[in-house]
């Protein structure tokens, strides 16, 4: 049998008998949807999700900080990007309206 990875279980006939208990009684705790024994899947609270998510977005960019600090090319300033992203749009905009 696989390794459940939550403390609580469901089986699929019982979640769809009953989501919103289901829903209610897990808390924010996730809870294994089992199908044959086997967990299908995860369910988990909107906050706990969301928690997940914003951990998950700031260990990627603790990665991406990590991996410019390697970045051997000459560092440039916000100002000259945002510059360079201005004209960019205007030249967008100006073909956009003449064509």
């Amino acid at each position: 049998m696989e390794q459940l990875l939550a403390n609580r279980s469901v089986s699929i006939t019982e979640l769809k008998r009953s989501p919103s208990t289901v829903i209610d009684q897990a808390g924010t705790e996730p809870i294994a949807v089992l199908n044959h024994n086997r967990p299908a899947a995860y369910l988990l609270a909107h906050a706990t999700y969301q928690e997940l998510l914003d951990r998950l977005r700031a260990a990627e960019l603790r990665e991406a900080i990590a991996a410019s600090r390697n970045d051997l090319r000459p560092p440039v300033a916000a100002d000259t990007v945002f510059a360079e992203l201005d004209a960019l749009i205007d030249g967008i905009e100006a073909e956009q309206n003449h064509g």
